[in-house]
């Protein structure tokens, strides 16, 4: 039975939606802090326990930031929002 290794350019959780350029990222998933160790932001160089969808290392303000200076960039999916969670039942209530 082979095992599924992840590559480098696979994102370590699934990214949601990219927000439109000035609006804020939705970052909840513990997932973006890492409790061990800060390294340097890639966008500024200061440390940081925040990491990416991708596992790069970056604050989120830097990375709002950057999402509004580069707006065609943007739409690679370097920074992404967190997947929304679905709503439980039909979504119809009183």
């Amino acid at each position: 039975m082979t095992r599924k290794g992840r590559t480098k350019e696979e994102s370590p959780f699934e990214p949601g939606l990219i927000p439109a350029p000035g609006e804020l990222l939705v970052w909840r998933d513990g997932r973006h802090f890492d409790r061990w160790q800060d390294l340097p932001c890639t966008l500024c160089g200061r440390p940081t326990p925040m990491r990416s969808h991708s596992g790069e290392p970056v604050h989120k303000a830097c990375a709002e930031s950057w999402l509004s200076a580069h707006p065609v960039e943007a739409r690679r999916g370097r920074f992404a929002s967190d997947l929304q969670p679905k709503p439980k039942g039909d979504g119809d209530h009183a």
